[in-house]
């Protein structure tokens, strides 16, 4: 016996290798007529292992609100296959069982075999991503590895996002889908999101028989529908310590479940949640069909299977004084280069917006990368079947939805260049002229069509790293100057890696003509004005250095575009100017076209600043005179250029990206935050010097988090909110004592005395950004 039953392992084995792709039709009639219709083919597990789980989940707790006891229930048996398991049910007492596989095939096979025994049982030829059955037709859905089989990880979850799409359609309240599955992470990551709200789901193996021990364990999902959209943690009767299974498989199940009930968790007490559509149709935040003022919902819209895209999106219900109301309800689009804004991306800034659209409910959508080939009227094709799901009940079907749309704000733009970093990524240079700019750059450059160039990560989701205004020896730049400079070149250039381009040390190159360039006396970026009006904290320090010829120690961790040290070397004179940067091929970009120069007073080092400024700590401590880091080309020198590592730094800005956007913190990476790096850097400064933070989150948590680790390490704490911006400067004092709050008028100007900026407008700018800060408690 154990022979044959080998053989037969190695017989299916082989046979199943004909099939090649799971969800081709032609594929199984090809794999149906080559094993005959006696021949039972069984996924997964066989019946003596699933008739105690699966009679216990089919008789008992499920209600039945048809009157119906639970053997009278009807039962939809999805891709049933040639598997005996229906015929097991049906002999139990479920006689009302339909069965349902696209492959006509099988089902005349299996028609054939049961018409005289099992006369009451169905068979249907029907694709089970599109069922022509009635709403909620079945009490209970039995699912034998067609969720996986649709699941083909190549392949992606479309097919499986429009099954689960019918399961959920198709069952009766107290109906119940029991799902058996390999519980691979691809497929739970489907499964757990889609039966969030409304069902209650547990999760259980299934008993291997001795000699399956070698294969993947089954597992049987259950989602029971419930008559409220309440939202339950997933029970799971899964032990690790006695799982017959691979250990692996054993370990993706747990990790992933623990992920989905966090989420459940975090769900339920509230804290930013995002709804799927679906969980809204259900009422899980109210009857969408009214209008209820001054509600708020964040929302994802579409899924594979079921529209081009996926969006984000906030549904806003207008107060009732916005009216009276020229829509019903308006879309709003906002573009991927202004989701950012304080605007669009703070809850304030959307109730203006929806303010201002004289709609009672507006539903804003924010594009991103992936809508960028996607033309308008294809965005709004492809939307409108999902915005109608969430129109107010009383929107007449035949009136038009309004779509509005938010300029991206660039009226002209040219790709300069377009690299690829092993270390950072995608980076992209471009030359732009805003439709709009500030009235005070229009007033400096004389101009409303400035140019500006841009230093942007892909990797950070609409973040510009760095913006510089282009000029021609100090003139401002026009229309013109763009516009004959796209005339001449048409083609994009490419970079790969560090790989240096002929002529790259000319300045402003690749498209621009060469009497364009930066102008370091001008700082673009608002939180650069931001950091250094954060100087007057210590500015009575700075003129003391000033006045006796002291120089001030100054490292700045992330160098972007340069742009920041440019404008200290340029109008801090006294300043010695360390820049650390991880990247090289950043070096060289704010090089080749930021204009980026370094000399004895300005140095850059590719190296790690956290390393550096925690051996700077311990060389400060132990008094060291020699200290090594990496020259840009990757090599090791000595710190002949670098500060001494005995002298204590005067300024130390932290100016970084995080390449894990996924963690709510945009600037700086995580271990610029952590306790250990923060003493080192306490450590590094003078006793009267100056730590600075760009911090970028959404996230109030996040942000009270580093607030509080801050407060552990430093006496003294100040911060500046930008303005319709998200950015947040953090300046940290080392000093024990501090007055400078009550004198930062005075402060501020002479720190613009200092930066030679007295009777200039920057000089102006940073006064009122000064007034700004306050201290933080």
């Amino acid at each position: 016996m154990g022979k044959k039953h080998q053989k037969n392992l190695q017989n299916q084995e082989e046979l199943l290798k004909t099939l090649g792709d799971f969800t081709s039709k032609e594929n199984w009639d090809s794999f149906f007529s080559i094993r005959g219709s006696d021949n039972a083919f069984e996924w997964y597990a066989e019946w003596p292992q699933l008739k105690e789980p699966l009679l216990s989940n089919l008789i008992g707790p499920s209600s039945n609100n048809d009157g119906n006891t639970d053997k009278e229930m009807f039962i939809l048996v999805p891709g049933c296959g040639n598997s005996k398991l229906s015929e097991y049910l049906y002999d139990e007492g479920f006689c009302n069982i339909t069965n349902v596989d696209f492959s006509k095939v099988v089902i005349s096979d299996m028609l054939r075999r049961n018409i005289r025994k099992r006369p009451v049982m169905k068979w249907r030829v029907m694709d089970m991503t599109n069922m022509q059955f009635a709403n909620e037709s079945f009490g209970a859905i039995l699912d034998k590895g067609g969720l996986d089989a649709l699941m083909e990880p190549e392949l992606g979850s479309k097919l499986g996002t429009q099954y689960l799409s019918e399961v959920k359609r198709l069952l009766k309240v107290g109906g119940r889908f029991i799902c058996l599955t390999l519980a691979e992470s691809h497929v739970l990551g489907l499964l757990f999101p889609k039966f969030r709200y409304g069902w209650k789901m547990g999760i259980h193996p299934i008993a291997m028989k001795p000699s399956d021990t070698s294969r993947l364990q089954t597992f049987m999902v259950v989602a029971e529908r419930e008559n409220s959209p309440t939202l339950c943690q997933i029970v799971s009767t899964v032990n690790q310590s006695s799982f017959g299974g691979p250990k692996s498989q054993v370990h993706g199940l747990c990790r992933a479940l623990e992920e989905e009930n966090k989420i459940r968790a975090d769900y339920s007490s509230g804290s930013d949640i995002t709804y799927a559509l679906e969980d809204l149709t259900i009422g899980v935040e109210g009857n969408l069909a009214e209008l209820c003022p001054n509600r708020r919902i964040q929302l994802s819209l579409g899924e594979p299977g079921i529209s081009l895209f996926c969006y984000r999106a906030v549904l806003l219900d207008a107060r009732k004084d916005f009216g009276p109301f020229t829509y019903h309800c308006a879309v709003f689009l906002v573009p991927k280069a202004r989701a950012r804004e304080w605007l669009f991306s703070s809850e304030e800034g959307q109730w203006v917006v929806v303010e201002s659209s004289n709609a009672a409910r507006l539903i804003m959508i924010f594009l991103d990368s992936s809508h960028l080939d996607a033309s308008t009227e294809d965005i709004q094709k492809d939307l409108s079947p999902l915005i109608m799901q969430l129109a107010p009940g009383n929107f007449d079907d035949e009136a038009q939805i309004p779509f509005m749309e938010a300029s991206d704000g660039i009226k002209q733009r040219k790709i300069i260049i377009e690299i690829t970093s092993p270390l950072t990524g995608p980076i992209i240079v471009d030359d732009v002229i805003y439709e709009k700019v500030d009235d005070n750059i229009s007033r400096l450059f004389a101009s409303e069509d400035v140019i500006f160039r841009r230093l942007t990560f892909q990797r950070t989701e609409n973040l510009v790293q760095s913006e510089a205004v282009l000029s021609r020896e100090g003139s401002p730049s026009s229309v013109a100057d763009i516009t004959q400079k796209i005339g001449r070149s048409t083609s994009k250039s490419k970079k790969k890696g560090n790989q240096k381009k002929s002529g790259s040390n000319s300045s402003s190159s690749d498209g621009l003509s060469s009497d364009l360039k930066v102008d370091h006396s001008y700082l673009a970026s608002s939180y650069h004005t931001g950091i250094i009006s954060g100087f007057t904290l210590i500015s009575s320090h700075l003129d003391d250095l000033a006045s006796t010829g002291g120089m001030v120690r100054s490292v700045v961790i992330g160098l972007g575009a340069g742009l920041l040290p440019m404008f200290l070397h340029k109008h801090l004179t006294f300043a010695e100017i360390e820049v650390l940067e991880l990247d090289p091929v950043v070096v060289d970009l704010a090089r080749d076209y930021f204009d980026f120069r370094d000399d004895e007073r300005l140095k850059v080092h590719v190296t790690d600043g956290l390393k550096y400024v925690k051996d700077s700590a311990d060389a400060v401590t132990n008094d060291l005179s020699k200290s090594k880091v990496p020259s840009s080309n990757g090599n090791s020198i000595p710190s002949s250029a670098p500060l001494k590592s005995t002298e204590k730094i005067d300024i130390l800005i932290v100016d970084v990206d995080s390449s894990d956007s996924s963690s709510g913190l945009s600037c700086p990476a995580a271990d610029f935050v952590e306790e250990s790096f923060l003493m080192a850097a306490k450590g590094s400064l003078s006793d009267q010097g100056l730590f600075v933070i760009n911090l970028v989150s959404r996230s109030q948590a996040i942000k009270d988090s580093i607030y509080s680790k801050l407060k552990s390490v430093f006496p003294h704490l100040f911060h500046l909110q930008l303005d319709e911006d998200v950015n947040e400067v953090i300046f940290a004092l080392k000093m024990e004592t501090c007055t400078v709050e009550d004198k930062l008028h005075e402060a501020s100007q002479r720190l613009a005395r200092l930066l030679n900026l007295e009777n200039s407008s920057w000089g102006q700018d940073i006064t009122e950004a000064t007034s700004k800060i306050k201290r933080l408690r």
